[in-house]
């Protein structure tokens, strides 16, 4: 370890870097790091650095909750931060400063139960006890908002500019200059446009194995919140920060491979395998859990419902972007499942670890999917309502005894005391908190974290 370290302190001078910034995320998806200095690394990393498990219970308002694991009852022991040096990726808008993502573990050395990155290592050891490979492609969608007289707004209003680019949807030159950091941060983004909403955009990612994946997803937004802080705007994820206009997703496209590669999820003759059909059976089966966490503020529910774009039921389809589910049509080492219930708020790693749980959990009970949605899904009554609401998504995350299992209970136990937290404390300080309008309470909550 120490020699592992003292080399990469010599690469990382040879490179011109002084700081290394350590990041890994919290349960809510919020960034938290500690700077290293290169000259120090040998004993900054060699056994840390340490940080306060009450990490895992702070709110978005700095609240400290009691919620079991690492918290009061604990007496607010450590956690051991440990640099996965794989991940280390110079910053190109921040000269002599680096990223390394850290892995999170108990003081003992054992994996943490709570740590979102730990969580998704585990479920990945149990694809791999299968042979199966988890292959993923987040697509990500975001607002750009300028400080006004009241707050935030979106820099532009003009409507109907979807999929396009240059100066009439960029005037500031924000969303090009993003664009080259993000090449330059070396994450696999390949391309990018402005979306449907005005002031919103998209950067495509490539997919990749699925830690890698949610390694480059979590620095594709750690990245998006630095760059646009630093030239005075605010790039956001929230799921639905404008009453006015759609949502931000958070659509996953996920697949599987064996060992050497090949894509498991077609039989050869244009058709989903039966793996495949397992898999979407699996997350179809435990949908409404699922929404706890693939969206997970109160203000997530506001994107969806019927006619939305977003899913409103549990259902899937053949390239049918009103079901949950959606079958892309490429085939062969292109046939893959995309998952676009999520919302743009939501953690990387936990979007990933939460989906292939459920479709592991089809895979190994080999379960059989309800009949393809045709057509406009919205209107089809032959499959459930997703739940509408976070508290509705926490009701059936905590009846759910297979996604507890998958991936333990202590993650599931200090995550829904977060969140019930968030249900309570928007119940007692909105006057109507059944209103589908975006609330001064939401805004105020999450907008600038996410």
């Amino acid at each position: 370890m120490l020699h592992d370290l003292a080399e990469t302190r010599r690469v990382l001078e040879t490179q011109g870097i002084d700081v290394v910034r350590l990041i890994f995320t919290d349960l809510l998806g919020i960034t938290r790091s500690k700077d290293l200095l290169v000259s120090q690394l040998e004993r900054s990393a060699a056994h840390g650095p340490a940080f306060c498990q009450g990490t895992w219970v702070t709110t978005t308002r700095g609240g400290v909750l009691d919620a079991g694991t690492g918290s009061f009852g604990d007496g607010l022991p450590d956690m051991v931060a440990s640099l996965d040096t794989d991940t280390i990726r110079p910053i190109p808008w921040l000269p002599g400063v680096a990223y390394a993502i850290a892995d999170i573990d108990n003081p003992d050395g054992s994996r943490s139960d709570v740590a979102p990155r730990a969580v998704l290592r585990s479920v990945l050891d149990e694809y791999d006890k299968l042979g199966l490979v988890p292959v993923c492609g987040p697509e990500l969608e975001f607002y750009f908002a300028q400080r006004g007289k009241d707050g935030w707004e979106r820099i532009l209003n003009k409507t109907g500019r979807v999929y396009t680019t240059g100066a009439h949807v960029d005037p500031d030159g924000h969303y090009l200059h993003l664009l080259r950091m993000l090449d330059q941060l070396n994450i696999g983004a390949f391309a990018g446009n402005h979306e449907f909403c005005p002031s919103q955009y998209e950067i495509n990612l490539w997919h990749s194995e699925a830690m890698d994946a949610a390694d480059r997803t979590f620095l594709f937004k750690t990245a998006i919140k630095d760059v646009t802080a630093m030239r005075g705007i605010l790039g956001t994820f929230l799921g639905k920060p404008w009453s006015d206009e759609g949502g931000s997703g958070f659509h996953l496209h996920f697949s599987v491979t064996d060992a050497e590669g090949v894509n498991l999820m077609h039989d050869g003759d244009g058709a989903l395998s039966g793996m495949a059909r397992q898999m979407i059976a699996g997350v179809i089966e435990h949908a409404d859990a699922i929404a706890a966490f693939t969206n997970p503020t109160v203000n997530a529910y506001k994107r969806l419902g019927p006619d939305t774009l977003a899913p409103y039921r549990s259902n899937w389809g053949y390239d049918n972007r009103s079901t949950m589910i959606r079958i892309p049509p490429e085939r062969g080492q292109g046939t893959r499942l995309e998952l676009r219930i999520g919302d743009g708020s939501a953690n990387p790693y936990v979007v990933i670890a939460v989906v292939l749980a459920a479709a592991l959990d089809g895979i190994r009970r080999e379960l059989t999917p309800p009949p393809a949605a045709e057509g406009w899904a919205y209107e089809d009554e032959a499959r459930p309502v997703l739940p509408m609401s976070l508290k509705e998504a926490l009701d059936a995350l905590q009846a759910n005894p297979a996604l507890r299992h998958l991936l333990t209970g202590d993650f599931i136990d200090v995550f829904t005391t977060l969140k019930r937290d968030e249900v309570a404390r928007y119940e007692a300080e909105v006057e109507d908190p059944t209103t589908r309008d975006v609330t001064q309470w939401e805004l105020d909550e999450y907008l600038e974290d996410y």
